[in-house]
């Protein structure tokens, strides 16, 4: 039987979770591809947590769309966008995880979807190496435009999807 997977706006009361759901995914997608130290920082999960918190409260973020997407009550995973880096840039996916035991299950694409309209101008850094994520990417619609960066120790590449009406 499938579960059912219920993608809402993420709310203050969710921050522990959501926390708790970027430092496991993260432990699942870069083990071994950035420092264990980052990783296994004791302080990682409450940095996150101060980090989602303002993220829900500071007028700063007032513009960005935060999701979570759950199943059975349990978050399990975290999206978000906002105003890229100037005015006249487009969105930027600034987040998108989910837990490893729920990929395939269309938890990503709801959570793409509910913080990025389908066909909506966008952009995004995404690390390399990370064939899935890349393939989910140019899936729904995003192509590198060789831009580059390291952050974290991890390489990643970045990646821009023009809108729907720009493409016609």
């Amino acid at each position: 039987m499938s579960q059912t997977i219920r993608v809402r706006p993420a709310r203050l009361a969710d921050v522990p979770m959501m926390a708790q759901v970027i430092v496991q995914a993260w432990g699942e997608t870069y083990r071994g591809l950035i420092s264990d130290h980052i990783l296994d920082d004791p302080e990682f999960t409450p940095a996150r947590e101060r980090q989602w918190t303002t993220v829900l409260t500071d007028p700063r973020f007032i513009a960005h769309r935060v999701a979570v997407a759950e199943i059975n009550g349990s978050i399990v995973g975290v999206a978000m966008s906002g105003p890229g880096a100037s005015g006249s840039d487009p969105l930027q996916l600034y987040v998108l995880y989910v837990l490893k035991q729920c990929h395939g299950s269309g938890a990503g694409t709801t959570l793409l979807e509910a913080v990025l309209a389908p066909g909506e101008a966008a952009t995004l850094w995404v690390a390399d190496p990370n064939p899935r994520a890349q393939a989910f990417y140019r899936k729904h619609g995003f192509q590198p435009d060789g831009l580059e960066k390291v952050e974290d120790d991890l390489p990643m590449i970045h990646m821009i999807r023009a809108s729907n009406r720009d493409q016609a």
